[in-house]
């Protein structure tokens, strides 16, 4: 599907930015949904979004694609002439936390943080944001559950109000994200947000054992009355941490955390342990 950028922009000279981005993604670790999207789909994804999100506050929850890291990098080389005012990235991986405040500071982009954080806890920015992002575990084994808390945060990030875009697995033979996607939009009407658009089967991914499987872009916008909301608590349903992550895979890790390297510029991703929810500090 070949889907039209906003605006023109130097496609060559975009992938070379975006592909010095993924250079610096440390590897995903798969057990947790960490499935990279291919480089062609970022570049064409982070200008989407920089063009959707212009001039607005915006929050990542969870950001293993470093589509954040792009967008921002993307402004800064003035590829792109649009964007978000701030970049948060909130991610439970230590790592994908570090390679945005290096990347962040190598480059000098100060629109662009991250923020250590796991969607289990309390949103610690309610009502922060103008809009958010995510891009969730995709619910294939929790009936979309999974892609449900991610929105919740997104919908804290912004107090109920503005904007999110949730990217969740669309696929036109398998029945499982179709229950998903219907999951997500009744979720969403639930807290006041209706569908304003969808992009369908827009990107590809680095993905073994579906290659052909894609995901879409899908707009909730606040209705005009929508109550403002500034409360946050954790999660303490067992249905909302079941199978989180796939079959079996319950939300049980609190953090991965970086282990201790000699150059963490040159971090390959592989050293790192997991701080399990209820490990002392």
């Amino acid at each position: 599907m070949s889907v039209q950028t906003n605006y023109q922009i130097d496609m060559r000279e975009a992938v070379n930015v975006v592909s010095e981005v993924v250079q610096n993604r440390p590897k995903p670790i798969r057990a947790f949904d960490q499935i990279y999207m291919k480089t062609g789909d970022m570049v064409m994804q982070s200008e989407i979004i920089a063009h959707w999100s212009d001039g607005k506050k915006l929050a990542f929850i969870g950001d293993g694609d470093a589509v954040s890291v792009c967008v921002a990098y993307l402004m800064k080389r003035e590829i792109l002439e649009y964007g978000p005012t701030k970049i948060t990235v909130f991610d439970f991986d230590e790592r994908i936390v570090n390679a945005v405040k290096r990347f962040a500071e190598q480059n000098q982009l100060r629109t662009l943080d991250a923020v250590l954080y796991n969607c289990v806890d309390e949103f610690p920015e309610v009502a922060g944001y103008d809009y958010f992002y995510t891009n969730p575990p995709w619910g294939a084994s929790n009936d979309g559950n999974s892609v449900n808390v991610f929105a919740q945060r997104g919908f804290e990030a912004v107090g109920h109000r503005g904007q999110g875009l949730v990217v969740i697995a669309d696929d036109t033979e398998l029945s499982w994200p179709k229950h998903v996607l219907a999951r997500i939009q009744e979720y969403g009407r639930g807290q006041g947000y209706f569908v304003s658009r969808m992009q369908s089967r827009m990107h590809e991914y680095h993905l073994d054992d579906d290659g052909e499987l894609r995901s879409c872009n899908l707009f909730l916008e606040a209705l005009p009355n929508n109550q403002p909301f500034e409360v946050s608590k954790s999660l303490n349903s067992e249905e909302q941490i079941s199978n989180f992550y796939g079959s079996d895979n319950d939300l049980r890790v609190q953090y991965v955390r970086q282990g201790t390297v000699a150059d963490p510029s040159r971090e390959a991703g592989e050293n790192y342990r997991f701080e399990f929810i209820g490990d002392e500090k």
